[in-house]
């Protein structure tokens, strides 16, 4: 047998080798990446993307290491500064990183660990017992990926500096360029534009990162301070800098010091998580008093917990592990949800007649929760950390909120009874709408066999391909109907406004015709049967008009797809459709512009042609305007406003909107999931004034159709 294999092997050999030139991969193919040239070639294993929460993340990884700092009890004060030029400073007044000659490196410790991988305090040793880092990763990262960094040191009676070039290149030594009675450190970059192509760091983004970590580290006073458009003002205060660049600070350890007048924040909470949790429900009506909370070490882990149930049917659960936030939880999720529901069964089997069991589902309705562990050895998958993984966090945060829990229920009969009631009632809510899927979404629906009349279907059986364009009204239906392509395209028309969801439980849903159609048309059914698999369209297009109802109707889309469908956003499945808001005719040529500014361009450039006086224009629909000045030639100018997809003709509606190869669409990406479900509860939910506030303090930003 092994000769009979060597033989094919044999005869096989050559007609591969035909494929490819001999000898064309050998040890010269082989490519070794020297330092931190391997982070340059694939930020998104260090960072993830190379967009906007990429960017941010640089940010993160900076602050992490003085936030490590604090959680030591090394440091109290974090200022984060965001400077002109797309630079970020970020100061601590902890230790300080050490500067002294690292004895395997023969170089600075600062150095060693602003420009080596795996290089850091957070591997052994008494540096650090409790850490975010747990690669060495971090800062380096940061230092390859920018173009410059400025890393300064105040320690041991002495102020060090040292800078870095073009992707972490050392410009000098480390050096002592004076005296200082201060202690911490101090990070200034500017990324990379070859890295990034957006440098613009949000500011709300930002702030609310840095206000969760302050809720984390009870008794951190954390700062932020926008100093892009404040140059000047520094200039000002800091005589005799030279140079075309901000200065760096001299004598100055926090810039808050300067007394520039400039938007800054600072956040400092002594209760931690129970004050975060009380955060979250500031817009949601509680159903008992007091938030619980819990604090305690065991095995090792430390575990904090806070929770507290709203008049919501939305669950809210926040994770973290060592502070950095675990977007899919983990093993420390894993036990509290374990000990949640067994902590609530054993109270209603012991305070009332209840038979049934509460399950994982019904528990965590209207829940708001944060699970926090701090260990010493911890384990996330990815340098991103968005999963805990170690399973040691698992016994330890079961164990103590189980006896937390359970003693604050007997201590609290009132809250008790408030909570079992809930969750009581979550699960009679389940049973009714388990009844309703049973009879609403049959087998033979969700295999495709009857799918709602109003939908026009594609001919292609393949998901990859297919889209499913949601239309407002029968009118854009029928249009739509005729101008797509039938292979790939599928349209379903929507008649007036779906229910408002938010606060909706699943059966009064499914008794909407409108929302069934869409649950039925999607195929990943709906729920706790919910299946991404199933999807049967890989783009699903939100094409409503462009007016004040079309938004409204796109929001409540937006809602119904983020609280039940919210894998088809993460998968990257979700489009809103741009139609054009002009049709701009000028002699044979039509050209389409997709907002004002587009319009005074587009018109602008077609008068400048013709001599056409462009004060002459006015916007009325098909209005044709005659040039007052002498041209070369006669000259018509005609601009037609469209309020609604059904004004269109099947062939401008296919041009503009749904050819694939000319159409603009924007993607449905969700990048901070608290802040969108804090958005959701303000905008949909019942808090009437809180709505209102966010109103008017928006409403400068609005672009009203009147």
């Amino acid at each position: 047998m092994a000769k009979t294999k060597a033989k094919k092997v044999k005869e096989i050999a050559p007609k591969m080798g035909q494929t490819r030139s001999a000898g064309s991969y050998g040890a010269s193919d082989i490519t070794v990446l020297e330092g931190l040239e391997a982070v340059r070639r694939r930020p998104g294993m260090y960072i993830g993307t190379t967009g906007s929460a990429g960017l941010h993340h640089l940010v993160w990884e900076v602050f992490d290491n003085s936030r490590d700092e604090a959680m030591g009890g090394f440091a109290n004060d974090i200022e984060i500064a965001l400077l002109p030029g797309n630079r970020v400073r970020v100061a601590d007044n902890g230790r300080g990183i050490p500067v002294d000659i690292h004895p395997k490196t023969k170089v600075s410790a600062l150095e060693t660990v602003m420009t080596k991988l795996h290089a850091g305090g957070k591997f052994g040793g008494e540096g650090y017992k409790v850490s975010g880092g747990l690669h060495g990763v971090g800062v380096s990262v940061v230092n390859a990926l920018s173009v410059s960094v400025r890393a300064e040191v105040h320690r041991d009676g002495g102020k060090y500096a040292q800078e870095y070039k073009d992707g972490g290149k050392p410009v000098s030594k480390v050096k002592k360029i004076g005296a200082s009675g201060l202690h911490g450190t101090i990070v200034v970059f500017e990324p990379d534009p070859k890295v990034f192509p957006e440098r613009e760091f949000n500011w709300e983004t930002i702030v609310s990162h840095m206000r969760q970590q302050a809720y984390l580290v009870k008794g951190l006073r954390i700062s932020i301070i926008d100093l892009r458009n404040a140059e000047d003002a520094a200039r000002t205060v800091l005589k005799g800098s030279q140079g075309p660049s901000l200065p760096q600070f001299e004598g100055v350890f926090y810039l808050r010091e300067l007394g520039i007048d400039a938007p800054s924040m600072t956040f400092y909470f002594e209760g931690g998580l129970r004050s975060l949790v009380a955060f979250q429900n500031r817009h949601l009506e509680s159903i008992h008093k007091n938030v619980f909370y819990a604090e305690k070490e065991q095995d090792g882990v430390q575990v904090e917990i806070a929770l507290q149930y709203v008049d919501d049917v939305s669950a809210r659960l926040s994770a973290f592990a060592n502070n950095i936030y675990n977007a899919e939880g983990g093993m420390h999720v894993t036990g509290f949800k374990a000990a949640l529901t067994r902590t609530l069964n054993a109270q209603v089997k012991n305070g009332s007649k209840e038979s049934e069991t509460f399950t994982g589902d019904d528990v965590l309705e209207g829940l708001t929760a944060v699970v926090s562990v701090k260990m010493r050895e911890v384990q996330f998958e990815g340098q991103t950390k968005s999963k805990l993984g170690s399973v040691e966090a698992r016994g330890a945060t079961e164990a103590v909120f189980s006896e937390a829990f359970g003693r604050f229920l007997e201590e609290h009969p009132d809250d008790a009874r408030a909570i079992v009631g809930k969750v009581a009632l979550a699960m009679k809510a389940r049973k009714a709408a388990k009844a309703a899927k049973d009879s609403i979404l049959r087998k033979g629906a969700l295999d495709g066999m009857t799918l709602p009349g109003k939908l026009a279907d594609c001919q292609t059986k393949r998901a990859e391909e297919a889209e499913l364009f949601i239309v407002e009204g029968d009118s854009a239906g029928g249009t739509a109907k005729m101008g797509r392509d039938r292979r790939i395209q599928a349209i379903l028309p929507l008649r007036g406004k779906i229910l408002n969801i938010e606060r909706a439980r699943l059966d009064k849903m499914l008794s909407s015709e409108q929302i069934k159609n869409l649950v039925v048309a999607l195929g990943t059914a709906i729920g706790d049967i919910f299946d991404i698999a199933k999807l049967r369209y890989h783009k699903v297009i939100i094409a409503t008009d462009a007016d004040v109802d079309g938004a409204h109707i796109r929001t409540l889309l937006l809602t119904l797809l983020y609280r039940h469908f919210r894998p088809v956003i993460d998968g990257g499945y979700i489009y809103i459709a741009q139609p054009p808001l002009f049709k701009i005719k000028k002699g044979k040529e039509i050209f389409y512009a997709y907002s004002d500014a587009e319009r005074v361009k587009i018109a602008g450039k077609e008068m400048e042609v013709e001599e056409v006086d462009s004060q002459q224009l006015t916007v009325d629909g098909g209005e044709e305007i005659e040039s007052s000045k002498p041209a070369a030639r006669s000259s018509k100018l005609s601009i037609q406003r469209y309020k609604g997809l059904g004004e269109m003709n099947a062939e401008e509606l296919w041009e503009t909107t749904m050819d694939p190869a000319r159409r603009i669409l924007k993607q449905v990406t969700v990048e901070d999931a608290q802040e969108a479900d804090k958005i959701f509860d303000m905008l949909m939910g019942t808090d009437v004034p809180a709505r209102k506030s966010f109103i008017q303090s928006h409403a400068k930003e609005a672009t009203l159709d009147i």
